[in-house]
């Protein structure tokens, strides 16, 4: 009985219990909630959250209260930037890709930077990387809307790409796969935990931890910029704010799959189905006529009782 009960206090599992729970309670509020194309359309948007997530991930897996509050600011920007380089274009498509990496590396960096060498709380940092972020969006195009996704990207995202699913669910099954190899069968993935877990203890075993959490913020980056890429192909055009959604979202995801956000523990795979999760949890709350304003209280509000479970968890051990 004890096993049992273990496996189900797992976070993945009580994700996947939740994720089947949610799914009955939207099927019953509204019949064909939970069909087959209505799930496809789910796992497309939970992708786009997912992505973005990933990079989170990876910034609070590396402990020190570690956080990435920029990512809305980065998907926003790499969205305008690839828009206005495809311009519905496919020949566009390799330069945006390119050009939005650099983009989304380059104010990782600036974070990491910041973080480490100058030692600014990640919050505060990243939180002011937004505020650069917004401003250059305002500058850049003064909330006009801006460029065209190329038909090759929009078509990856939406439509079918092999067997029957689009092409955004492989890459995000990719990400996963890469991201579960490098957690968990990389010397950089076990120098991750051991960061998050005690960087005091990581540091005088010889592991390069400014190095590393610098990475860690450049990845967070490059992933934000990969979300912004597919997000233009999902919505078709881009404008300013679009990936302001993400900022909570994919730290909410990443709690919900089971990294507390003092890092150290948790992985990928739970973050995955905390992101499909959430997105059923938005849905649903669509379904029932709450506005953007009463989903974001919902948000906040769960993100603190994650919060404080994490903490108690986290006193309990120490």
């Amino acid at each position: 009985m004890s096993g049992v009960t273990t496996f189900l206090r797992q976070p993945l599992v009580v994700a996947l219990i939740l994720i089947a729970a949610l799914l009955w309670l939207g099927e019953t509020l509204s019949p064909g909630f939970a069909s087959g194309q209505q799930i496809l359309r789910l796992l497309i948007v939970a992708a786009l959250l997912g992505i973005v997530a990933a990079g989170q991930n990876l910034v609070i897996l590396g402990g020190r209260e570690g956080i990435d509050l920029s990512v809305g600011g980065v998907v926003s920007l790499s969205a305008i930037i690839a828009g206005n380089l495809m311009a519905g274009e496919n020949g566009g498509i390799p330069l945006a890709i390119l050009a939005c990496i650099a983009t989304g590396a380059f104010f990782g960096l600036i974070n990491g930077i910041g973080v480490t060498l100058l030692r600014i709380p990640p919050l505060v940092m990243t939180l002011g990387m937004l505020g650069v972020l917004q401003g250059l969006l305002v500058v850049v195009r003064q909330g006009i809307p801006s460029g065209r996704a190329a038909p090759a990207l929009a078509d990856f995202v939406s439509r079918d790409f092999l067997l029957g699913l689009p092409g955004i669910l492989w890459l995000w099954v990719a990400i996963g796969l890469v991201m579960a190899f490098l957690l968990s069968r990389t010397v950089f993935g076990h120098r991750i935990y051991a960061i998050g877990s005690n960087e005091q203890a990581a540091f005088m075993a010889g592991v390069p931890v400014k190095v590393i959490r610098i990475a860690l913020f450049v990845l967070s980056g490059v992933f934000a910029a990969i979300a912004g890429i597919c997000l233009l192909g999902y919505s078709g055009s881009s404008f300013a704010n679009v990936g302001e959604q993400y900022m909570l979202a994919s730290i909410i995801a990443v709690v919900f799959g089971g990294t507390p956000l003092s890092g150290g523990k948790g992985g990928y795979t739970g973050t995955m189905a905390g992101a499909f999760l959430l997105v059923i949890l938005q849905s649903i709350l669509t379904t029932v006529n709450i506005d953007e304003s009463g989903r974001q209280m919902v948000f906040g509000a769960t993100l603190l009782v994650l919060m404080l479970f994490y903490g108690r968890g986290r006193s309990m051990r120490a």
